[in-house]
């Protein structure tokens, strides 16, 4: 999940709560019951679940959903839940929250830490769902606020790629009202209390490689009989790293890592193939498909220089599409936040080079807004080294490192984003 690094000064949006979303968000959320929903949260961070393995985390949310009047449906695309709350005529906004796991081993210490091994919400999926109940019951109890249809959506899988694609294909629209917007939030590192929108490009695409070098195998012993793809593979290694200092030009952005190298038995044995794991993130189709050429003809180049018997498999797996926001959706969520929490709460902090799969919930054409919540407690924020945000931002755990924890303060204001959000997109009562 992503990262965000503010490069422009916060404070663009005013500070008087003036527009009726804001007000109405003020006091549907006054009465949160913040300790019900922290004890939520924990047992959703002890139980964690693996995509498309979210059972029982769908069950809980689902239960929560129909208790507070919503029509449920579960299993969509495997693990999928949806609720749907029908209040007259208005357009139909979905809210969404991703629910799966890591397989990360938790070093976090908390007195909640995972009880699974080797999985852990090192994501703070677990926390999206936890605000989105929170804000269709605030929403379903205040209905008399406002009109229109709320569909709410814990999606499965987001780490993978698959969930939102499944869930659209397994006929979530069909099911249930195709929504006019989509809105969607994730929890990120920063000091509590930002909410950082883009209107436009937000989260960059990602892109899977998979390269099997074939050598020729045979005895440590004897490396002039064989081909050794452990070397041709370290050699692919180094010069893939000139792919995006070389030939993306500068005002591009892009990353290219090589995640995992495997090779080989035994310490004696020269193996017949080695098998290397690229991800890319990049922010137009242009570098991306310019970075895929440069791949493919590089593997091709050092497999030939070092004799292998045949050419590289190169395989292009899942992908992430960008994260575009619809501008004028994303301004109005952006301006009722900013009534909500105050000024300097809310700034654009350019697009991020992480990547998520809401988009395909779009499928092709629903407008949506995107943002982020800082929920680094303060304390992590106040200790961690750096005189500056960009250097403290560098330093306090990120989503995916074994010790992510996000503050448990940010419980209450991540249901009062989604809650002012829907609101703004609602037709009035």
């Amino acid at each position: 999940m992503p990262s965000t690094t503010p490069n422009r000064r916060p404070g663009t949006y005013a500070d008087p709560v003036t527009s009726a979303a804001a007000r109405t968000a003020l006091d549907l959320t006054a009465d949160l019951p913040v300790p019900d929903l922290k004890d939520f949260y924990r047992d959703l961070h002890r139980h964690p679940e693996l995509s498309l393995r979210e059972h029982r985390t769908a069950g809980k949310l689902a239960r929560r959903l129909a208790a507070a009047g919503f029509e449920t449906a579960d299993g969509i695309g495997g693990t999928g839940v949806a609720g749907q709350l029908r209040n007259g005529d208005g357009p139909t906004v979905l809210l969404r929250a991703d629910m799966d796991a890591l397989p990360v081993r938790e070093e976090t210490g908390l007195p909640y830490a995972s009880g699974a091994d080797g999985v852990m919400h090192a994501c703070g999926h677990d926390l999206h769902v936890t605000w989105l109940a929170g804000a269709a019951e605030a929403l379903a109890a205040g209905r008399e606020t406002w009109s229109g249809t709320l569909l709410v959506v814990g999606q499965p899988a987001e780490e993978t790629g698959q969930g939102a694609a499944r869930m659209v294909a397994d006929g979530l629209y069909e099911r249930f009202a195709r929504p006019d917007v989509l809105l969607g939030q994730h929890a990120a590192p920063g000091p509590a209390g930002l909410y950082p929108h883009a209107p436009g490009l937000i989260m960059s695409a990602s892109t899977d490689v998979d390269i099997v070098v074939h050598g020729r195998g045979g005895h440590g012993s004897r490396p002039e009989t064989t081909v050794d793809p452990v070397v041709t593979a370290a050699h692919l290694v180094t010069r893939l790293q000139t792919v995006v200092s070389r030939e993306i030009a500068a005002r591009e952005s892009a990353v290219l890592t090589v995640g995992r190298i495997e090779a080989g038995t035994r310490h004696n044995i020269i193996p017949s193939e080695a098998h290397i794991a690229l991800n890319l993130r990049t922010q137009s189709d242009a570098v991306r498909t310019r970075m895929l050429a440069a791949i493919r003809r590089v593997a091709r180049g050092e497999c030939l220089a070092a004799g292998c018997p045949r050419e590289p498999d190169v395989t292009v797996g899942s992908t992430f599409p960008e994260t575009v926001n619809d501008a004028d959706t994303d301004r109005r969520v952006a301006t009722v936040h900013g009534e909500v929490f105050g000024t300097g709460t809310v700034f654009d902090p350019g697009p991020a080079m992480g990547s998520e799969d809401f988009p395909e919930l779009a499928a092709g054409s629903i407008p949506y807004s995107y943002w982020f919540v800082t929920t680094t407690p303060t304390e992590v924020w106040e200790r961690a080294p750096g005189a500056g945000f960009q250097e403290k931002f560098q330093a306090v755990p990120s989503n995916h490192s074994p010790h992510f924890a996000p503050d448990l303060t940010t419980v209450a204001p991540g249901v009062r984003t989604l809650v002012s959000g829907a609101l703004a997109l609602l037709s009035a009562g």
